[in-house]
């Protein structure tokens, strides 16, 4: 059992030298108020003057005082110095031994002006002190700055919050035993230290009170109350004390003499004479150290299971900074080799989706390159419209360009060609866009591949890197020529031939089915048409009346009476007007079959074009047919007096007019060809659509997947690389040192630990 804190004392100095603060030792946190005697208790313990004093906020550093009796505690002194005299220690001063304690108060203060500035600031950095003596009993105490209420001089103003913090960061911890101090002459209910116990100790079960200044209290009041625990119960009770005063101090009197004038007040007083056993500064060393010990023991089982878990996580941590003895020139070939292959596997893994570190936060590997394909390339072709940037005028235009100066009785093949390649075109942006998403995706999963066994070679990493992006890069070329080639063999070859198109047949009987629809919408605004020129007839001018019959005479005098009578006899039976009246004046009646009217807007003999207007003369526009004849019967510069150059621009502008304002028939070719060119760039885009991902997949995935080991082998297995890639990387080396340090203290804690239970 007295071996226990000397067990603590060096796993905490040893966890202090590396810096690690993983385990939480068992110790005690001297709490109080500030001048509430915090310092002369400890001093009384420790029977030695060596803490700062003054006015104002003295302790501004955590001390972590270790004392150590010299009787079973182990001496870095020679056996004559451990003999003669009482010495201390720093560890930040480890070769240093202190004899005399007004140094040792000297660097404290020093230490603490180092660290925590001139200011009267706090600083959380600890100052680790030992003590050597055959006067004291094997303790592990903190002595923690006072808590303030105002900031006084330079100090900052929010100094009680710092002090607070800090206090609670020690008490919080379960393995810490607090030692909360109150002043007995002020009251208990304002004891700042009890009630920062209470916040992290409710049940107050590892909270141990101390009442100081008892000989100052009011005469005829006494503290027996609490030191009984009846007035406020601690698990760990309450002892009293009497410290030197400040007289006593700055007269420097000897510690033996105070602890006599201690046990004399306890023993002569009425109230505490009953108690004095329990009472004064070598009680609490004692209760304290048995305290210290048994909560040791309690908490030993704990220390060794958190300890055997820092070691297996240590020791895992060491071996992902690898070997350094692996690295020798017998071994360098194997090695590169090596990571050469598990940098493969992990690649050929990410895409597979078989990697042993599958992220579950995003998608990533193979599993992105599919989202890739179905998702974003899918929904990018989708978003296409097969008639993108094609207005019935370019339909018409293309039409009439492709029929040349001869009439058209079907709608030309040629101009649905000529417009459907461009459309197809539309298919290679977000085609060659996929190519580069895949490549992209491939690169990003060669920078995570091997993060952690290449760690410590960074320039070989980056070799491994630089390869395999030259070969994605490689790929990326020949992949979308490929695709681009795709398209160009859609456009090259327009196959109509092809089972899902619709073709003319099937766009006719379709564009029928929405004139049958549309039919009563159009025969209503028809015949209210008919109703209006009816009712306006009487109206016209005697001039419209001359023209319209000039008009009519030159309809008659313009068809040949054989192909007269062919056109009535067409337009009787073929050509009904939507109002059910003939060209001849004969009622076509209600059974008049649809198909044949449909028909007739593309194969009716009546209906020849001429620069896109019908012969007859009821198909053209009313001014149109005015003006053709009076310029058969008389030039226009006669009848209107016009200039030539008017004329000119005259036609220019009928021409215009004509395109801009097209027959119904023109309206039926455009939705014809409309309707091919959606049916074919269905067809196209479902084939691209096929094509372009197996085309990525076997270009660019699967031909890197299989050549990337092979690749990195031929480029980087040369003996003249190994030293390059083979340096580690300093910071690497640093911690790879820290982490085996630690793992050497663990394993030598763990040990102790095992032979101490």
């Amino acid at each position: 059992m007295n071996d226990l804190i000397p067990l603590v004392n060096k796993l905490q100095d040893v966890f202090n030298t590396i810096g690690s603060e993983s385990i939480d030792l068992p110790q005690i946190v001297v709490v109080g108020s500030q001048s509430s005697g915090k310092s002369s208790v400890l001093e009384t313990i420790v029977q030695r003057d060596f803490l700062p004093r003054g006015n104002g906020v003295v302790t501004r550093r955590p001390l972590v005082l270790q004392l150590v009796n010299t009787h079973t505690g182990i001496s870095s002194m020679d056996e004559t110095s451990a003999k003669n005299a009482d010495y201390a220690e720093f560890l930040h001063l480890p070769h240093k031994q202190f004899l005399d304690f007004d140094e040792v108060r000297k660097e404290i203060e020093s230490e603490t002006a180092r660290v925590a500035g001139q200011n009267k600031a706090i600083s959380r950095t600890p100052i680790h002190l030992k003590i050597f003596s055959k006067n004291v009993l094997n303790l592990t105490l903190v002595d923690l700055p006072g808590v303030t209420k105002i900031p006084v001089g330079d100090q900052p103003t929010d100094i009680e919050k710092q002090t607070r913090n800090l206090i609670l960061d020690y008490i919080h911890k379960p393995n810490s035993v607090i030692l909360a101090v109150s002043p007995a002459n002020v009251d208990l209910a304002n004891s700042d230290s009890l009630k920062l116990a209470r916040q992290v100790d409710p049940q107050a079960k590892r909270t141990i009170g101390v009442l100081t200044k008892l000989d100052l209290m009011d005469a005829g009041t006494n503290a027996l109350d609490v030191l009984s625990g009846r007035a406020y119960p601690l698990k760990l009770g309450f002892v009293g004390v009497v410290n030197r005063s400040q007289a006593d101090i700055q007269s420097n009197k000897p510690m033996a003499d105070a602890f006599k004038s201690e046990t004399v007040f306890f023993e002569n007083h009425p109230a505490y004479r009953a108690i004095a056993h329990r009472c004064g500064t070598t009680f609490l060393a004692k209760t304290l150290n048995t305290i210290l010990m048994n909560h040791i023991r309690d908490k030993l089982p704990d220390i060794k299971a958190k300890l055997n878990s820092l070691i297996g996580q240590t020791q895992q941590e060491l071996s992902s900074y690898g070997d350094p003895t692996f690295t020798g020139k017998a071994h360098r070939g194997s090695m590169i080799l090596q990571l050469l292959t598990r940098f493969a596997s992990d690649f050929v893994a990410a895409i597979d989706g078989t990697s042993a570190e599958i992220s579950t936060k995003e998608l990533c590997g193979g599993a992105r390159i599919y989202y890739i394909f179905n998702n974003i390339f899918g929904s990018a072709l989708d978003s296409v419209n097969p008639c993108e940037n094609l207005t019935n005028q370019d339909i018409r235009i293309a039409i009439r360009n492709s029929t040349g100066p001869r009439p058209s009785l079907f709608v030309p093949e040629i101009a649905f060609e000529l417009l459907v390649k461009p459309q197809i075109k539309l298919l290679e942006p977000p085609s060659l866009r996929c190519v580069e998403l895949a490549y992209e995706e491939l690169v990003k999963i060669c920078h995570t591949c091997g993060r952690k066994d290449l760690a410590r070679f960074p320039r070989f990493h980056a070799k491994l890197i630089e390869v395999v992006s030259d070969l994605l890069r490689e790929r990326l070329g020949p992949t979308s020529d490929y695709v681009e080639s795709l398209i160009a063999i859609q456009r090259s070859y327009i196959n109509t031939n092809h089972p899902d198109f619709i073709g003319g047949g099937g766009a006719m009987s379709q564009l029928e089915r929405t004139s049958q629809r549309k039919k009563p919408e159009v025969d209503r605004t028809r015949r209210v048409s008919t109703v209006n020129m009816t009712l306006n007839g009487p109206s016209s001018s005697p001039v419209e009346a001359g023209e319209k019959s000039l008009t009519n005479a030159v309809s008659s005098l313009s068809v040949h009476p054989a192909e007269k009578s062919r056109e009535r006899e067409s337009s009787t039976h073929l050509h009904p007007s939507s109002n059910g009246i003939t060209t001849n004046g004969a009622h076509s009646g209600p059974n008049a079959p649809n198909k044949d009217m449909f028909l007739n807007y593309f194969f009716g003999a009546q209906s020849q074009r001429s620069g896109g207007r019908s012969s007859h003369p009821e198909n053209r526009p009313a001014g149109l047919s005015q003006d053709v004849a009076k310029e058969m019967i008389m030039p226009k510069t006669v009848l209107d007096g016009e200039s030539l150059a008017h004329d000119r621009r005259h036609d220019h502008m009928t021409e215009s007019d004509e395109v801009s304002h097209p027959i119904e028939r023109e309206d039926m070719e455009t939705q014809l060809i409309r309707s091919l060119i959606t049916s074919y760039f269905n067809i196209t885009r479902k084939s691209i659509q096929d094509l372009v991902p197996k085309a990525v997949m076997h270009l660019l995935v699967n031909f890197s997947r299989e050549s990337v080991q092979t690749r990195l082998v031929a480029s980087l297995y040369k003996e003249e690389l190994f030293d390059d890639m083979l340096q580690e990387d300093d910071s690497l080396s640093a911690e790879r040192a820290k982490c085996k340090a630690m793992l050497d203290v663990f394993k030598n804690a763990f040990s102790i630990i095992n032979d101490a239970m």
